[in-house]
């Protein structure tokens, strides 16, 4: 018996039958780009291992203006086909099955050849597209055709054709991008012509007992998007073309609406997937933050779909099936959807990891084998960085005791879970716990470590963390100031008017703690409504006439930071504008270039750029310190200077913001080696 009797059933596709209803999404990792096809075999292979049913590769390019940057990889010679096939057989030797994303950017490739419809700038691309002449859009096609030919001939189960998410076939769909007079665009017809096309001809080249998958998109959401009835048909004619799944993409990647973040409700587009279901013979996948068992159980029970895309969650815990169906759902390590180390690397050109776990495209690299020889280890602070070196030095057979002065596990991510937007870190929090429990760590809580308690253990780990760094502004030891862990941690009381200094990650939090009372993640129509999204079989695209309608902020906030540049410049390059986008919708006034001169009963005083103009009041009741970190290094140099060697990680390493997804990485790494 099983906790999970939707999500681990067969599906029968009459050629094939997938093991289970789990689909892991495509994700552009960077791994095939670096040529080193052990290491790209090993990263599905283990995920393989894990019992997911059917694994989508990232997005392959069909041609060189296709790619979604220069170099991009792709089937275009024998050499890559045999290279593939490393990945294909290590896939079916560990009893997994794989396909083969087919990505044609369009005007979304960052390079100067790319192709369009119509000549239209993508707003996330600096390059204009040169529209496509019959020639050339024939050219697209078979160029399609033959990367899925290949795609066979390299050991893949079947391909995901890529039609969603703005790129180069969704261009086509709407007139907003597609101005064509042609058979290619103006009618409905013409416009969807491409798609049914593309996927009746590869349907033709690889044969009926090859698994087609086409990424359609449910809701553009942006404006001048595709109406219900117009994805409805679109679906119908693809099922007709010779498509095996419908799977299910979610907003162009130029909309202004969060679609995957940590602020996105889970399961929040589900509802738009069902809408489908009865409307087409194949089987339908839903997606988009789907990051448990329980959440993706509920999904299929209710008829949302007929099979799960879950990427994400793939990164951070490969073996996600396996543990469900063994019973150890608590020990699957969470996705908490927060980008940094995924997509955040994939557009600043970097290998994409996870947050949560370091190993995630990293399994050659980073080996977790049994220690040589187990030693006692004590590590001092249970954060992230602390957390994650205990764990995964007990997994290796060490006898590992962790210390914390306060009362529970988590650290800073305690307060980080208060945050509104960010309810995933109590799940993060949780599994920690869990996996200490499993590991068989001894937990010292409520301890604050001396030197003369760690000088008989064999390794010393130091992860004590953080302080508020000391702003030194005149007053601020008044009654109406606070620090952010005051207010976070303490839970201290706040007025209705607050001035919060320094705007990085932590000051955004705070804000955004301040400013909302009933968080729009854990309530859908509320988290729609915030952000403008609607019915598309009523909205054109999902996006509602009138626009995001943001409840009331609960407070009056002005966020201020000394530098003269945007406020959350360093944000995450692909959560960044949706913070500074929800600050803005709660009326936020955010100031930079300002020098805090004094802090008095009345508020905070300022003067603006190197001559200390412009003399402003900013009145408050509350004043919000959140001006940086300073590593707590204390029992670090004690250790020293009695001559220990500890190993300092995480914030007491470097402070940075409260930066988990180094901390873990660093303890991760650490407790490999050890």
């Amino acid at each position: 018996m099983t906790d999970y009797p939707h999500l681990l059933a067969p599906l029968d596709l009459g050629f094939t039958t997938l093991k289970n209803r789990v689909l892991m999404g495509s994700m552009h990792t960077g791994l095939e780009e670096t040529k080193d096809w052990n290491r790209v075999a090993e990263f599905y292979a283990e995920r393989a291992r894990g019992e997911v049913a059917l694994m989508v590769t990232g997005g392959m390019a069909p041609n060189r203006e296709g790619g979604v940057f220069p170099g991009a990889a792709g089937l275009f010679t024998a050499e890559d086909i045999a290279n593939h096939r490393v990945v294909t057989d290590r896939v079916h030797d560990a009893g997994g099955k794989i396909a083969m994303q087919i990505l044609h950017a369009g005007r979304y490739a960052y390079g100067k050849e790319c192709v369009a419809p119509s000549a239209i700038k993508s707003p996330i691309s600096p390059f204009a597209p040169a529209e496509l002449d019959e020639a050339g859009i024939e050219k697209q096609i078979a160029d399609i055709v033959t990367a899925a030919a290949r795609a066979r001939e390299a050991g893949y189960d079947g391909v995901e054709v890529m039609g969603s998410e703005g790129y180069f076939l969704n261009q086509f769909l709407v007139e907003h991008t597609n101005k064509r007079i042609d058979r290619w665009g103006g009618s409905l017809e013409n416009r969807q012509r491409l798609p049914v096309e593309v996927v009746r001809r590869v349907r033709a080249a690889v044969g009926d007992d090859f698994i087609l998958i086409y990424r359609l998109s449910m809701i553009d959401l942006i404006p001048q998007g595709q109406t219900w009835d117009e994805v409805v048909t679109l679906a119908r004619k693809i099922e007709g073309a010779g498509a095996t799944i419908l799977n299910t993409g979610i907003g162009w990647h130029e909309a202004r609406v969060p679609t995957i973040a940590t602020s996105v409700p889970r399961r929040a587009f589900a509802w738009v997937t069902q809408k489908l279901m009865g409307e087409v013979g194949i089987p339908v996948i839903t997606s988009n933050r789907i990051n448990t068992p329980q959440v993706a159980e509920d999904v299929l029970a209710e008829g949302c779909a007929d099979m799960v895309s879950m990427a994400r969650p793939f990164l951070a815990d490969a073996h996600f099936v396996r543990k469900a169906a063994e019973g150890r759902a608590a020990l699957i390590a969470p996705c908490i959807a927060c980008n940094q180390a995924c997509l955040d690397h994939t557009f600043s050109m970097k290998i994409a990891s996870c947050l949560v776990n370091p190993r995630a495209a990293h399994e050659t690299e980073i080996t977790l084998d049994p220690a040589a020889q187990a030693k006692r280890i004590a590590v001092v602070g249970a954060g992230p960085a602390g957390l994650s070196a205990a764990v995964t030095a007990a997994g290796r057979g060490h006898d590992v005791t962790l210390f914390d002065k306060a009362d529970s596990l988590g650290g800073q991510l305690n307060m980080a879970r208060r945050i509104p937007g960010k309810e995933e870190f109590h799940g993060l929090v949780d599994w920690f716990t869990a996996s200490v429990d499993a590991a068989g760590v001894t937990t010292r809580l409520g301890t604050e470590a001396t030197a003369a308690m760690l000088a008989d253990f064999d390794e010393v780990i130091i992860a004590t963390g953080v302080v508020p760094r000391d702003p030194s502004i005149p007053g601020q030891n008044g009654p109406n100031v606070l620090s952010y862990i005051d207010v976070l941690y303490h839970g201290a009381p706040v007025g209705d008017r607050v001035a919060v200094i320094g705007a990085g990650g932590i000051g955004f939090d705070v804000v955004e703690f301040l400013t909302v009372d009933d968080s729009p993640t854990e309530d859908l129509d509320e988290w729609m409504s915030e952000w403008g999204v609607g019915d598309p079989a009523q909205m054109r695209g999902g996006l509602r006439p009138e626009g995001p309608q943001p409840e009331a902020p609960a407070r009056k906030v002005t966020l201020l930071q000394r530098k003269a540049q945007k406020l959350g410049k360093g944000l995450g390059k692909t959560t960044g504008w949706i913070h500074r986008a929800s600050l803005r919708m709660r009326n936020v006034e955010m100031i930079g270039g300002v020098n805090y001169e004094r802090i008095d009963a009345d508020g905070l005083h300022v003067t603006y750029g190197e001559a200390r103009e412009n003399p402003t009041l900013i009145e408050a009741d509350t004043i919000v310190l959140c001006a940086g970190q300073l590593s707590e290094r204390d029992l670090a140099d004690a250790l020293q200077a009695n001559g220990q060697t500890p190993h300092v990680i995480g914030g007491a390493d470097v402070a940075a913001e409260l930066d988990a997804k180094r901390a873990i990485d660093q303890g991760v790494r650490l407790a490999a080696t050890l």
